[in-house]
């Protein structure tokens, strides 16, 4: 699963994304190195018969990522290695890891 959560009242999906990465790997971002991926809707990986919708964002890379509140560990992506893994939830293997490997292309 991607970093994230619900927009609290009258939070932008941009605000929304910098809290959550915030909150869950302790990092703060720079609001104008977000650069808008899409909105995607696909099945929700721990919630039966329920979908879920995000505005997803890509960031230079930071350091000091660390799991932090919500999340219970972190794992990193090489986009030239396929398979992906089989157990990534289907929003991000499913609709954002092809637009990335193909904006990456």
């Amino acid at each position: 699963m991607l970093p994230g959560g619900k927009p609290e009242p009258g939070e932008s999906p941009s605000e929304t994304a910098l809290r959550e990465c915030r909150e869950e790997l302790g990092i703060d971002l720079a609001p104008e190195s977000l650069r808008h991926l899409g909105a995607f809707r696909a099945a929700a990986a721990n919630e039966p018969d329920l979908d879920v919708e995000a505005h997803v964002f890509e960031h230079p890379a930071v350091s000091g990522v660390a799991p932090a509140a919500e999340i219970a560990e972190l794992r990193w992506l090489d986009l030239n290695e396929r398979p992906f893994p089989a157990d990534l939830a289907p929003l991000l293997a499913e609709q954002v890891l092809p637009v990335i490997v193909n904006s990456a292309a």
